[in-house]
């Protein structure tokens, strides 16, 4: 079938006089599965429903949101595929230059707070047309919110927006169930029953044994009060477990939070995924240069959706569950071999996985029955008792696809959890990842290294990832392959301080090669983290948490991931001398910067310094790889790479000599 229609002359020509839905979105069209509006958009038509997309409107231009006119049901309204605040802004508030979801990577095609602008610029043409709000945006500002951007509470999104309802969540099964009822008759006020739904209302009268939340007022005053309301959300975020919960606004009634929807079933998943997709964005974008965020997924595989890995920093808990939901083999293999019909295709699928890449079924056989439990996780602190570690499903997957005439190598690079690969008794899916699934690297994400930063985290402890790596340098040594682990830091995550900071940045220095890449935390909307960010408690135990918020000791920390970049010295001096390690200044081979001879050489690099900090590239001191890092790490140092000893230089960079691996 072909895109669906984004102008009045594709309307014509499919013969619509009205949609029913009119779906706004603030990404570019790609007609993708991996994107969640071509998603939602599919299932509706393949429910019976016409769908027109207005994509990217001139927010400043009433005019541009009635192109099509009213829709017979309602409009739905989504900021794309990321939130538009993260979408624009850096984690130290600056302005994006690309925004990799629009036509040639042009920045400034959507509003901030596309969700907040979309709805109200509707209302104001359209004063009673339903309104629905959907996508990640809406979803995880569905109750009262820290945001980060204005550094305030904020209320529920469906009150700022003027909408009627958000489908939060992956929006399946809700944005159906709303269609049928629209299309019934019901008026939208009326649709208060439907799983995965928030609405508003002036009474809590038709609810059974409903959960009331502190009201906006309590939250917004309280940080205390705030991580109390938050720790009981993060309780209700089970299908099977979940009650409804309510938020209390003073003289406006309450937003009310239905549990969310239940998990697909794996025909469901199937049935998703075959829907007719044109794997491609709106021909319109060629002229500009297409779409890039296209070019990252078009060759990739989705396999899975929902996480137990239950990462304090992430909102997938919120968003899309904790029950893992999985598409059959011969549904990924159908796709599979579609892709290698494809002109561009080059024998490559770039990645087959998911939120977690090797979780392929619920953690436990309790979680269909009883759903996730709400006062444990199932990988942290330790692997549950009751959680099933087994790959073999996804090893068998892997092989198939690799069958397929026409796929040369199939990748896997959406990440996968080191400590559930540990669990795993059967080491044969490590084996076959080292043997046949990486290029080189595979990115690996520790986060820290000092277990009291992890445990805020809600990560493994630093143990288990040594273990790991233990491991995955003993395959690659029975296949005799030279491939790297790539792990990725966090700096500034709350419960880390300047002291845990330092001890990274010794690890790194023994690792013998400095990290590419260094991530701050960043506060989104809906996750453990930014709750403690904001109120300086973890809302699992009411206890304390320091939190680095000056833009200072942040930019130190940062500086201490990548402390050879001579642009970080004064930085990591100034860190190192206020946790009193200014031992870690000198000439010895555990030091991390050398001490400056003269005020004439203040702006040059020492010798045996990296002269640019973007490298993964040179080794230890001098060039040489550090004593105590794994063979992996060591493998990337510098002589490994091209490096002339006491300079830092390197003929080329770590992810160059990979490619010719």
């Amino acid at each position: 079938m072909p895109f669906l229609p984004i102008t009045r002359e594709e309307m014509r020509e499919r013969g619509i006089e009205q949609f029913d839905f009119i779906y706004v979105i603030g990404d570019a069209y790609v007609d993708h599965s991996s994107f969640g509006p071509a998603i939602i958009s599919r299932v509706l038509e393949a429910n019976g429903y016409s769908v027109g997309i207005i994509s990217q409107p001139d927010w400043k231009d009433e005019k541009s949101i009635s192109i099509f006119g009213e829709p017979r049901l309602g409009f739905l309204v989504s900021s794309g595929n990321m939130d538009s605040m993260v979408n624009h802004y850096t984690v130290a508030k600056k302005h994006r230059k690309v925004d990799a979801f629009t036509p040639g990577g042009v920045m400034g095609k959507r509003p901030d707070r596309a969700v907040t602008v979309y709805g109200n610029l509707i209302r104001r043409t359209y004063k009673h047309t339903p309104v629905i709000l959907g996508g990640i945006e809406a979803s995880l500002r569905r109750l009262a919110h820290y945001d980060y951007w204005s550094d305030q509470v904020r209320r529920s999104v469906l009150l700022d927006s003027g909408a009627d309802l958000i489908s939060y969540g992956m929006g399946e099964l809700s944005i159906v169930a709303i269609a049928d009822a629209l299309a019934a008759g019901i008026d939208v006020h009326d649709i208060t029953f439907i799983p995965g739904t928030v609405y508003r209302s002036k009474t809590l009268d038709h609810l059974i044994d409903p959960v009331v939340l502190p009201s906006f007022e309590e939250v917004r005053e309280s940080k205390r009060t705030y991580a109390e309301s938050f720790a009981i959300q993060y309780k209700n975020t089970d299908a099977i477990n979940a009650k409804p919960m309510a938020e209390p606004y003073e003289g406006q009634g309450y937003i009310v939070q239905n549990p969310p929807s239940r998990p697909l079933t794996e025909q469901e998943m199937d049935d998703v995924y075959a829907l007719p997709y044109m794997r491609a964005y709106h021909p319109s974008y060629e002229k500009d240069g297409g779409v890039p965020a296209l070019g990252e997924i078009k060759y990739s595989l989705t396999s899975n959706r929902g996480c137990f890995g239950s990462c304090s920093f992430c909102a997938l808990t919120f968003h899309e569950g904790r029950v893992v939901q999985t598409r059959s083999h011969a549904s990924i293999l159908a796709e599979a071999r579609e892709m290698t019909e494809e002109k561009d295709f080059k024998g490559y699928i770039h990645d087959v996985g998911g939120p977690t890449a090797d979780f392929r079924g619920p953690a436990c056989k309790k979680q269909l029955t009883k759903g996730a439990c709400p006062n444990r996780n199932c990988l942290f602190p330790e692997p549950c008792k009751n959680m099933v570690a087994d790959h073999r499903d996804y090893v068998r997957l892997l092989r198939e696809l690799k069958d397929i005439p026409g796929v040369k190598k199939v990748f896997i690079r959406s990440g996968i959890r080191f400590d559930y690969v540990l669990a795993d008794k059967d080491q044969t899916f490590l084996s076959e990842l080292v043997k046949d699934h990486i290029s080189g690297q595979l990115r690996v994400a520790p986060e820290h290294v000092s277990n009291r930063v992890l445990s805020y985290m809600g990560k493994p402890r630093h143990e288990v990832y040594q273990e790991f790596i233990r491991r995955f340098d003993a395959c690659n040594k029975k296949t005799g392959k030279q491939q790297y682990a790539l792990p990725y830091f966090m700096s500034s995550h709350p419960g880390c301080d300047l002291e845990d900071a330092v001890e990274l940045a010794e690890y790194i220095r023994d690792m013998g090669f400095i990290p590419e890449q260094a991530q701050d935390f960043y506060p989104t909307p809906s996750t453990l983290s930014t709750c403690m960010y904001y109120t300086g408690l973890d809302p699992r135990t009411m206890e304390p948490v320091y939190v680095p918020k000056s833009p200072h000791e942040k930019a130190m920390q940062r500086a201490l991931i990548q402390y050879r970049n001579p642009e970080n010295y004064e930085l990591v001096c100034e860190a190192l001398r206020r946790t009193h390690r200014e031992d870690l200044i000198g000439f010895g081979p555990r030091c991390l910067v050398r001490p400056r001879k003269m005020a004439g050489e203040a702006g040059k690099p020492s010798r045996g310094k990296s002269a640019n900090g973007r490298n993964a590239r040179a080794g230890g001191r001098n060039g040489k790889p550090g004593k105590t890092g794994s063979d992996s790490s060591r493998a990337a140092a510098g002589k490994r790479t091209g490096a002339k000893p006491g300079t830092g230089r390197t003929k080329k960079t770590l992810r160059n000599v990979h490619k010719k691996k």
